[in-house]
Protein backbone atom coordinates (compact mmCIF):
# COMPACT_ATOMS: atom_id res chain seq x y z
CA UNK A 1 0.00 0.00 0.00
CA UNK A 2 1.57 3.24 -1.12
CA UNK A 3 0.95 6.63 0.38
CA UNK A 4 3.12 9.11 -1.53
CA UNK A 5 4.07 11.58 1.17
CA UNK A 6 7.88 11.33 1.13
CA UNK A 7 9.68 14.04 -0.82
CA UNK A 8 13.41 13.94 -1.43
CA UNK A 9 15.82 16.07 -3.44
CA UNK A 10 16.10 14.74 -6.97
CA UNK A 11 19.70 15.82 -7.72
CA UNK A 12 18.73 16.17 -11.37
CA UNK A 13 17.58 12.56 -11.43
CA UNK A 14 14.14 13.34 -12.77
CA UNK A 15 15.87 14.35 -16.01
CA UNK A 16 16.47 10.62 -16.50
CA UNK A 17 12.78 9.90 -16.15
CA UNK A 18 11.98 12.66 -18.63
CA UNK A 19 14.45 11.18 -21.13
CA UNK A 20 13.00 7.69 -20.79
CA UNK A 21 9.39 8.87 -21.05
CA UNK A 22 10.26 10.99 -24.07
CA UNK A 23 11.55 7.92 -25.88
CA UNK A 24 8.79 5.43 -25.17
CA UNK A 25 5.37 5.47 -26.76
CA UNK A 26 2.78 6.05 -24.08
CA UNK A 27 -0.86 5.58 -24.84
CA UNK A 28 -4.08 4.27 -23.43
CA UNK A 29 -7.64 5.30 -22.78
CA UNK A 30 -10.63 4.84 -20.51
CA UNK A 31 -12.43 1.52 -20.74
CA UNK A 32 -15.22 1.66 -18.18
CA UNK A 33 -17.20 3.96 -15.96
CA UNK A 34 -18.93 1.69 -13.47
CA UNK A 35 -21.82 2.50 -11.16
CA UNK A 36 -22.04 -0.32 -8.63
CA UNK A 37 -24.77 -1.16 -6.13
CA UNK A 38 -24.19 -3.67 -3.34
CA UNK A 39 -23.81 -6.61 -3.77
CA UNK A 40 -21.57 -6.55 -6.85
CA UNK A 41 -18.67 -8.52 -8.30
CA UNK A 42 -16.52 -7.78 -11.38
CA UNK A 43 -14.02 -10.13 -13.05
CA UNK A 44 -11.33 -8.96 -15.50
CA UNK A 45 -9.24 -11.38 -17.60
CA UNK A 46 -5.52 -11.18 -18.32
CA UNK A 47 -4.62 -8.43 -20.77
CA UNK A 48 -1.34 -7.61 -22.61
CA UNK A 49 -1.14 -4.13 -21.08
CA UNK A 50 -1.39 -2.37 -17.73
CA UNK A 51 -4.87 -1.65 -16.36
CA UNK A 52 -5.74 1.15 -13.95
CA UNK A 53 -8.75 1.58 -11.67
CA UNK A 54 -9.84 4.67 -9.76
CA UNK A 55 -12.41 4.20 -7.01
CA UNK A 56 -14.11 7.59 -7.07
CA UNK A 57 -16.76 6.64 -4.52
CA UNK A 58 -17.41 3.90 -1.98
CA UNK A 59 -15.21 0.90 -1.19
CA UNK A 60 -14.15 -2.35 -2.83
CA UNK A 61 -11.97 -5.41 -2.39
CA UNK A 62 -9.39 -6.13 -5.10
CA UNK A 63 -8.75 -9.85 -5.47
CA UNK A 64 -5.63 -11.09 -7.27
CA UNK A 65 -4.01 -14.41 -8.00
CA UNK A 66 -2.83 -16.60 -5.10
CA UNK A 67 -5.63 -15.32 -2.87
CA UNK A 68 -4.06 -11.88 -2.46
CA UNK A 69 -6.61 -9.22 -1.52
CA UNK A 70 -6.42 -5.46 -1.07
CA UNK A 71 -9.14 -3.33 0.49
CA UNK A 72 -9.74 -0.08 -1.40
CA UNK A 73 -11.51 3.02 -0.16
CA UNK A 74 -12.72 6.19 -1.85
CA UNK A 75 -9.99 7.99 -3.77
CA UNK A 76 -7.69 4.97 -4.14
CA UNK A 77 -5.97 4.47 -7.49
CA UNK A 78 -4.50 1.10 -8.45
CA UNK A 79 -2.46 -0.03 -11.46
CA UNK A 80 -2.25 -3.71 -12.42
CA UNK A 81 1.06 -3.27 -14.21
CA UNK A 82 1.35 -6.78 -15.72
CA UNK A 83 -2.30 -7.07 -16.78
CA UNK A 84 -2.88 -10.23 -14.70
CA UNK A 85 -6.43 -11.51 -14.06
CA UNK A 86 -8.14 -9.76 -11.14
CA UNK A 87 -11.53 -9.04 -9.65
CA UNK A 88 -13.30 -6.35 -7.63
CA UNK A 89 -16.25 -6.96 -5.37
CA UNK A 90 -18.33 -5.73 -2.49
CA UNK A 91 -19.46 -9.31 -1.83
CA UNK A 92 -17.47 -12.23 -3.22
CA UNK A 93 -20.63 -14.38 -3.14
CA UNK A 94 -22.36 -12.17 -5.72
CA UNK A 95 -22.57 -13.49 -9.27
CA UNK A 96 -19.56 -12.02 -11.13
CA UNK A 97 -19.97 -9.73 -14.12
CA UNK A 98 -17.29 -10.91 -16.56
CA UNK A 99 -15.56 -8.46 -18.84
CA UNK A 100 -15.25 -10.61 -21.95
CA UNK A 101 -13.89 -8.27 -24.62
CA UNK A 102 -11.85 -5.08 -24.24
CA UNK A 103 -10.43 -4.62 -27.73
CA UNK A 104 -13.09 -3.43 -30.16
CA UNK A 105 -13.28 0.21 -31.20
CA UNK A 106 -15.99 2.23 -29.51
CA UNK A 107 -17.24 5.71 -30.29
CA UNK A 108 -17.61 6.77 -26.69
CA UNK A 109 -17.49 5.58 -23.14
CA UNK A 110 -20.73 4.31 -21.64
CA UNK A 111 -21.70 3.94 -17.99
CA UNK A 112 -22.01 0.30 -16.94
CA UNK A 113 -24.42 -0.27 -14.06
CA UNK A 114 -24.03 -3.48 -12.11
CA UNK A 115 -25.06 -5.05 -8.82
CA UNK A 116 -28.01 -4.61 -6.52
CA UNK A 117 -29.71 -1.52 -5.19
CA UNK A 118 -28.48 -1.67 -1.65
CA UNK A 119 -26.01 0.82 -0.26
CA UNK A 120 -23.11 1.47 -0.09
CA UNK A 121 -22.96 2.55 -3.72
CA UNK A 122 -19.59 2.67 -5.47
CA UNK A 123 -18.32 4.25 -8.67
CA UNK A 124 -15.14 3.23 -10.44
CA UNK A 125 -13.29 4.46 -13.52
CA UNK A 126 -11.07 1.95 -15.33
CA UNK A 127 -8.67 2.20 -18.25
CA UNK A 128 -5.39 1.02 -19.68
CA UNK A 129 -1.81 2.14 -20.20
CA UNK A 130 0.05 1.01 -23.30
CA UNK A 131 3.82 1.41 -23.44
CA UNK A 132 6.05 0.48 -26.36
CA UNK A 133 9.51 0.99 -27.82
CA UNK A 134 12.65 -0.64 -26.45
CA UNK A 135 12.85 1.24 -23.16
CA UNK A 136 9.43 0.08 -22.01
CA UNK A 137 10.80 -3.12 -20.54
CA UNK A 138 13.20 -1.42 -18.17
CA UNK A 139 10.46 1.03 -17.20
CA UNK A 140 7.64 -1.41 -16.46
CA UNK A 141 9.76 -4.20 -15.00
CA UNK A 142 10.78 -2.10 -12.00
CA UNK A 143 7.17 -1.28 -11.12
CA UNK A 144 5.45 -3.62 -8.66
CA UNK A 145 2.80 -5.98 -10.09
CA UNK A 146 0.18 -4.00 -8.15
CA UNK A 147 0.76 -0.29 -7.58
CA UNK A 148 -1.71 1.22 -5.10
CA UNK A 149 -1.73 4.97 -4.50
CA UNK A 150 -3.72 6.38 -1.58
CA UNK A 151 -5.25 9.87 -1.76
CA UNK A 152 -3.16 12.74 -0.42
CA UNK A 153 -3.77 16.39 0.40
CA UNK A 154 -2.21 17.43 -2.93
CA UNK A 155 -3.75 14.58 -4.93
CA UNK A 156 -6.39 16.64 -6.70
CA UNK A 157 -4.47 16.19 -9.97
CA UNK A 158 -5.66 12.58 -10.18
CA UNK A 159 -9.36 13.34 -9.96
CA UNK A 160 -8.99 16.35 -12.26
CA UNK A 161 -7.32 14.31 -15.03
CA UNK A 162 -9.80 11.46 -14.74
CA UNK A 163 -12.82 13.79 -14.76
CA UNK A 164 -11.45 15.42 -17.90
CA UNK A 165 -11.03 11.98 -19.47
CA UNK A 166 -14.61 11.05 -18.60
CA UNK A 167 -15.99 14.26 -20.11
CA UNK A 168 -13.84 13.78 -23.21
CA UNK A 169 -15.18 10.24 -23.62
CA UNK A 170 -18.81 11.20 -23.13
CA UNK A 171 -19.29 12.76 -26.57
CA UNK A 172 -17.73 11.81 -29.88
CA UNK A 173 -15.73 14.76 -31.18
CA UNK A 174 -12.91 15.26 -33.70
CA UNK A 175 -9.54 14.29 -32.22
CA UNK A 176 -11.11 12.33 -29.37
CA UNK A 177 -8.75 9.37 -29.58
CA UNK A 178 -5.66 11.57 -29.57
CA UNK A 179 -6.99 13.69 -26.69
CA UNK A 180 -7.64 10.60 -24.56
CA UNK A 181 -4.21 9.21 -25.34
CA UNK A 182 -2.52 12.48 -24.34
CA UNK A 183 -4.49 12.68 -21.10
CA UNK A 184 -3.47 9.10 -20.34
CA UNK A 185 0.17 10.05 -20.87
CA UNK A 186 -0.13 12.81 -18.27
CA UNK A 187 -1.87 10.41 -15.91
CA UNK A 188 0.93 7.85 -16.32
CA UNK A 189 3.63 10.43 -15.61
CA UNK A 190 1.84 11.65 -12.48
CA UNK A 191 1.41 8.08 -11.24
CA UNK A 192 5.14 7.46 -11.70
CA UNK A 193 6.01 10.68 -9.87
CA UNK A 194 3.79 9.78 -6.93
CA UNK A 195 5.17 6.25 -6.75
CA UNK A 196 8.78 7.41 -6.87
CA UNK A 197 8.09 9.94 -4.10
CA UNK A 198 6.71 7.14 -1.91
CA UNK A 199 9.75 4.85 -2.16
CA UNK A 200 12.13 4.07 0.67
CA UNK A 201 15.89 3.69 -0.04
CA UNK A 202 16.55 0.44 -1.88
CA UNK A 203 13.09 0.22 -3.44
CA UNK A 204 12.08 0.69 -7.05
CA UNK A 205 15.27 -0.30 -8.88
CA UNK A 206 16.76 2.46 -11.02
CA UNK A 207 13.59 4.57 -10.73
CA UNK A 208 14.03 4.68 -6.96
CA UNK A 209 17.80 5.10 -7.19
CA UNK A 210 17.60 8.34 -9.17
CA UNK A 211 16.87 10.17 -5.92
CA UNK A 212 19.99 8.87 -4.16
CA UNK A 213 22.64 11.62 -3.72
CA UNK A 214 25.41 9.36 -5.09
CA UNK A 215 23.77 6.82 -7.39
CA UNK A 216 21.37 9.36 -8.92
CA UNK A 217 24.21 11.45 -10.42
CA UNK A 218 25.95 8.24 -11.55
CA UNK A 219 22.84 7.11 -13.40
CA UNK A 220 22.57 10.55 -14.98
CA UNK A 221 26.15 10.25 -16.27
CA UNK A 222 25.47 6.80 -17.72
CA UNK A 223 22.27 7.95 -19.42
CA UNK A 224 23.95 11.03 -20.87
CA UNK A 225 26.94 9.09 -22.24
CA UNK A 226 26.24 5.34 -22.38
CA UNK A 227 28.97 4.89 -25.00
CA UNK A 228 31.77 5.83 -22.60
CA UNK A 229 33.95 3.01 -21.20
CA UNK A 230 32.68 3.55 -17.66
CA UNK A 231 34.51 1.85 -14.80
CA UNK A 232 33.56 1.52 -11.15
CA UNK A 233 36.56 3.63 -10.14
CA UNK A 234 35.74 6.39 -12.63
CA UNK A 235 32.05 6.69 -11.76
CA UNK A 236 32.70 6.26 -8.04
CA UNK A 237 35.26 9.06 -8.09
CA UNK A 238 32.87 11.36 -9.96
CA UNK A 239 30.14 10.94 -7.34
CA UNK A 240 32.41 10.98 -4.30
CA UNK A 241 32.61 7.28 -3.40
CA UNK A 242 35.39 4.71 -3.42
CA UNK A 243 35.26 1.86 -5.93
CA UNK A 244 34.05 -0.90 -3.60
CA UNK A 245 31.55 1.28 -1.72
CA UNK A 246 30.15 2.64 -4.98
CA UNK A 247 29.84 -0.86 -6.48
CA UNK A 248 27.96 -2.22 -3.47
CA UNK A 249 25.69 0.80 -3.23
CA UNK A 250 24.89 0.78 -6.94
CA UNK A 251 24.00 -2.93 -6.95
CA UNK A 252 21.92 -2.62 -3.77
CA UNK A 253 19.86 0.36 -4.96
CA UNK A 254 19.55 -0.38 -8.69
CA UNK A 255 19.23 -4.15 -8.35
CA UNK A 256 22.00 -5.00 -10.80
CA UNK A 257 25.69 -4.29 -11.24
CA UNK A 258 26.92 -1.09 -12.82
CA UNK A 259 28.44 -3.10 -15.68
CA UNK A 260 25.12 -4.83 -16.46
CA UNK A 261 23.24 -1.53 -16.25
CA UNK A 262 25.62 0.13 -18.73
CA UNK A 263 25.14 -2.73 -21.19
CA UNK A 264 21.35 -2.49 -20.92
CA UNK A 265 21.48 1.25 -21.47
CA UNK A 266 23.67 0.78 -24.55
CA UNK A 267 21.30 -1.84 -25.96
CA UNK A 268 18.29 0.39 -25.31
CA UNK A 269 20.03 3.34 -26.97
CA UNK A 270 20.97 1.22 -29.97
CA UNK A 271 17.42 -0.13 -30.31
CA UNK A 272 16.04 3.40 -30.17
CA UNK A 273 18.43 4.57 -32.90
CA UNK A 274 17.63 1.56 -35.08
CA UNK A 275 13.93 2.29 -34.85
CA UNK A 276 14.02 6.06 -35.25
CA UNK A 277 16.96 6.77 -37.58
CA UNK A 278 18.47 5.60 -40.86
CA UNK A 279 22.05 5.62 -39.55
CA UNK A 280 24.25 2.72 -40.70
CA UNK A 281 24.62 -0.10 -38.20
CA UNK A 282 28.35 0.54 -37.93
CA UNK A 283 27.65 4.12 -36.89
CA UNK A 284 25.08 3.02 -34.32
CA UNK A 285 27.58 0.48 -32.97
CA UNK A 286 30.08 3.29 -32.45
CA UNK A 287 27.51 5.53 -30.80
CA UNK A 288 26.64 2.67 -28.45
CA UNK A 289 30.29 2.29 -27.41
CA UNK A 290 31.49 -0.62 -29.54
CA UNK A 291 34.56 -0.50 -31.78
CA UNK A 292 33.32 -3.05 -34.30
CA UNK A 293 29.90 -3.73 -35.79
CA UNK A 294 30.50 -7.46 -35.33
CA UNK A 295 30.96 -7.21 -31.56
CA UNK A 296 27.95 -4.93 -31.31
CA UNK A 297 25.75 -7.18 -33.45
CA UNK A 298 26.59 -10.25 -31.39
CA UNK A 299 25.68 -8.57 -28.12
CA UNK A 300 22.58 -6.94 -29.60
CA UNK A 301 21.32 -10.30 -30.85
CA UNK A 302 21.90 -11.84 -27.44
CA UNK A 303 20.00 -9.02 -25.75
CA UNK A 304 17.06 -8.47 -28.17
CA UNK A 305 16.83 -11.85 -29.92
CA UNK A 306 17.34 -10.36 -33.39
CA UNK A 307 20.27 -9.00 -35.35
CA UNK A 308 20.34 -5.18 -35.61
CA UNK A 309 19.25 -5.33 -39.26
CA UNK A 310 16.34 -7.65 -38.62
CA UNK A 311 15.32 -5.67 -35.55
CA UNK A 312 15.16 -2.48 -37.61
CA UNK A 313 13.15 -4.18 -40.35
CA UNK A 314 10.72 -5.67 -37.82
CA UNK A 315 10.18 -2.31 -36.13
CA UNK A 316 9.57 -0.54 -39.45
CA UNK A 317 7.11 -3.24 -40.50
CA UNK A 318 5.25 -2.95 -37.19
CA UNK A 319 5.40 0.84 -37.08
CA UNK A 320 2.00 1.43 -38.61
CA UNK A 321 0.26 -0.84 -36.14
CA UNK A 322 1.42 0.64 -32.86
CA UNK A 323 -1.25 3.25 -32.26
CA UNK A 324 -3.56 1.68 -29.68
CA UNK A 325 -7.21 1.42 -30.56
CA UNK A 326 -9.89 2.83 -28.31
CA UNK A 327 -11.40 -0.31 -26.77
CA UNK A 328 -15.08 -0.94 -26.34
CA UNK A 329 -16.83 -1.76 -23.11
CA UNK A 330 -18.39 -5.15 -23.63
CA UNK A 331 -19.64 -7.20 -20.73
CA UNK A 332 -21.35 -10.51 -20.26
CA UNK A 333 -23.76 -11.43 -17.52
Amino acid sequence: MLCPTVHRTNFGGMDILAQVLDRVRLGGTLLFHFELGHPWNLELPARPYALFHYLSRGSATLALEQAQELHMTEGDFVVITRGVPHAFYSDRRAKPLQIVDLDRSSARLGVVRHGGRAKPLSTMICGNFTVSRPLCGSLLEVLPPVLLLKPTADGGWLEAILRRMVSESALERPGQRVALSRLTEVLFVEVLRSWIASLSPGQGGWLGAISDPHIGPALKLIHENPERPWTLSDLGHRVGLGRSVFSARFTKLVGQSMHRYVIERRMAEAAFLLETSDEPIARIASRAGYETAAAFSKLFHRHHGLSPGRYRAAQRLDGGQRQPAVPEVEVAD
